[in-house]
């Protein structure tokens, strides 16, 4: 038995070293590749033709990033007429503006206005009467002489107040202190009562000046250059305010 299994084996490994070397080929279809390539028709005719380039995949407009279309978009042609555009609604904007200030008594109106003729302004240059009401004072009634409203004064600053300034305006109110000055007088009134908390028991309410009649000067279509000198007049009189024309927006 063992003798039959042992020329069993060495018959397959006669057969394996035979295929091997080839010795099989005649009974076995060629596969080597010159044997192939001699089978071939007009092998001499065959050309090579290189595959085609790849070409870049198209971006989705979903897939751009937010910067970057903004990136895009401001480096358009149009930037340059944006721009243009919005210095032009500056532009007439500053000469729409209506610039106002006041509110002026009869005496400075009229230094205010000779002051402003050097700016030639015509048209431009308009004046408005204003009611202007009553105001409400917090003071303490005038003292004696300077020394005693500054010895009341004094005694204020002891007791936490700081808000006050003597009046040496030559008026009745001459050497008495004013503790604020209020468009209405509930408003007075509630400063008063802060004050008595703090410990001031001679202060009272009073009316500040009648109700009369002020001027206020409205200037339009100023350019910079006008804007600046009606600024620079206006420094001169500091107790007067620069705003707005009601109704105008901002130039």
């Amino acid at each position: 038995m063992l003798k039959i299994l042992f020329g069993f084996l060495l018959l397959i490994n006669g057969g394996l070293y035979a295929f091997q070397q080839g010795w099989l080929d005649a009974w076995s279809p060629a596969s080597r590749e010159p044997s192939r390539l001699a089978q071939q028709l007009n092998p001499a005719q065959l050309k090579l033709i290189p595959a085609p380039a790849a070409r870049p995949a198209a971006v989705a407009p979903s897939a751009v990033a937010p910067s970057a279309v903004n990136a895009l978009a401001a480096a358009t042609p149009e930037e340059p007429e944006a721009e243009k555009n919005m210095a032009r609604a500056d532009k007439i904007s500053n000469v729409l503006a209506c610039t106002e200030v006041g509110n002026f008594d009869a005496v400075e109106a009229k230094r205010f206005e000779t002051q402003l003729a050097s700016l030639a302004l015509g048209e431009r240059l308009t004046r408005r009467t204003i009611q202007e009401h009553a105001r409400h004072m917090v003071y303490i009634p005038p003292q004696a002489s300077k020394d005693a409203a500054e010895k009341k004064a004094g005694e204020l600053k002891r007791l936490g107040v700081e808000d006050f300034f003597v009046i040496q305006d030559g008026s009745a109110l001459q050497w008495g202190i004013s503790l604020g000055i209020f468009k209405s007088e509930e408003a007075a009134r509630n400063h008063l009562n802060a004050l008595n908390q703090k410990g001031v028991r001679s202060a009272r309410i009073g009316t500040h000046s009648p109700s009369a009649n002020k001027v206020a000067f409205q200037l339009r279509g100023l350019d910079t250059a006008a804007k600046n000198s009606v600024v620079k007049i206006k420094g001169s009189f500091p107790r007067q305010e620069l705003r707005e024309c009601a109704g105008t927006a901002a130039g």
